[in-house]
């Protein structure tokens, strides 16, 4: 009733105001939540996760793919993310295909039987300058052109990744889905990212804070990015200063920077992933990334960046798997460390030959 009055009262002119007032502030409130999709810290007086609601496509089936090598260090960890694979893969929620390790070492390993492989070459030798990473993009390149893939989306994954929820096809049409990393910064780096994204492409803020994994993408869609992915890799590489400025991630920038040139722009989805021990819980997430290293005293305070009394770090075990039972962290540690540590466990508990098998 009060609102009632109030409008009566109105002027036709201020109603006028008031109605283009709401409708561009809701347009745009909308707007950047479908583009950005962040956390909006403080909104309405809590921290809220805004997310665009996905309308699920017919054939909404992606095929998972994640790139490794035949070392133990990658072997090991593909085994665990397969088992977490085959645990979720028809859940009630989920939209998972197929899956595929695209082994670009080159040469088949002892995993070929144990998880669906694809053999693919590395680059050649002394291009990837010690820097692996880039051997990934290569790898997808080769995989798109001799695989046979039902699927219309792909999810890339990576070996240190855990389904700790289903997930489904994230993807929305020609617009795929990624993870928002907080250190991935074109705005901050504008300078150098001009070197591989002209002006005349438009603004950095058009390249999307993400590396290629996770992402859910249409497979036509990186059939035409994957080439473009290869080429900036290798220039940015071959570039000392980006080099430099970019280090470890600097294929995740190459991703980013290709997207953006074929005019591909990604829902940002913090949903998607998170990384203990900086995520504190697990929630509603679809994937755990375990590539922090997790150090706490026995009283479960975090000691990060000094080796704490209890640890879980995959770098641990370079040479070899880590052993069955793990120890569960200390009272006080966060969940989704102690939920990690349990799904190794239970990954280690019932893969056939765990602590024997060896690369070869």
């Amino acid at each position: 009733m009060i609102g009632r009055k109030i409008m009566g009262r109105a002027s036709a002119i201020l109603l006028v105001l008031l109605a283009l007032g709401f409708f561009f502030a809701s347009y745009n409130l909308l707007t950047l939540v479908i583009h950005n999709k962040t956390s909006y810290s403080g909104l309405f007086g809590v921290d809220q996760l805004i997310e665009p609601v996905i309308q699920r496509a017919k054939n909404s089936k992606y095929h998972v793919a994640l790139t490794a090598t035949d070392a133990p260090y990658s072997q090991w960890q593909c085994r665990i993310m397969y088992y977490w694979y085959k645990k979720v893969k028809d859940m009630p929620g989920s939209d998972m295909g197929k899956f595929t390790r695209v082994l670009h070492s080159g040469n088949a390993d002892n995993l070929m039987e144990e998880i669906p492989t694809v053999v693919v070459d590395p680059l050649p030798e002394g291009l990837d300058r010690g820097y692996i990473v880039l051997n990934r993009p290569w790898a997808f390149v080769q995989w798109l052109e001799k695989a046979t893939i039902e699927e219309e989306y792909i999810l890339m994954a990576e070996p240190d990744h855990i389904f700790v929820n289903p997930l489904p096809n994230l993807a929305h049409g020609n617009s795929p889905a990624g993870y928002p990393f907080f250190y991935i910064k074109p705005a901050e780096n504008e300078k150098i990212i001009r070197k591989f994204y002209p002006e005349e492409k438009g603004p950095v803020t058009d390249i999307d804070p993400i590396g290629n994994s996770p992402v859910i993408i249409k497979k036509s869609l990186l059939e035409e990015i994957a080439p473009t992915w290869v080429n900036v890799s290798l220039r940015m590489k071959d570039d000392p200063e980006t080099d430099k400025a970019f280090g470890w991630v600097l294929e995740m920038y190459a991703y980013a920077v290709a997207s953006a040139l074929h005019g591909v722009r990604h829902i940002l989805r913090k949903d998607f992933m998170l990384q203990p021990p900086w995520d504190l819980e697990v929630g509603k997430t679809f994937i755990i990334h375990y590539t922090y290293g997790c150090d706490y005293n026995l009283k479960g305070e975090l000691t990060y960046g000094k080796i704490g009394e209890w640890r879980f770090d995959k770098r641990s075990y370079l040479s070899g798997p880590p052993p069955r039972n793990l120890s569960l962290p200390p009272p006080g540690v966060p969940e989704s460390v102690i939920r990690l540590v349990k799904m190794v466990n239970e990954a280690t508990a019932n893969i056939p030959g765990w602590d024997t098998l060896t690369s070869g």
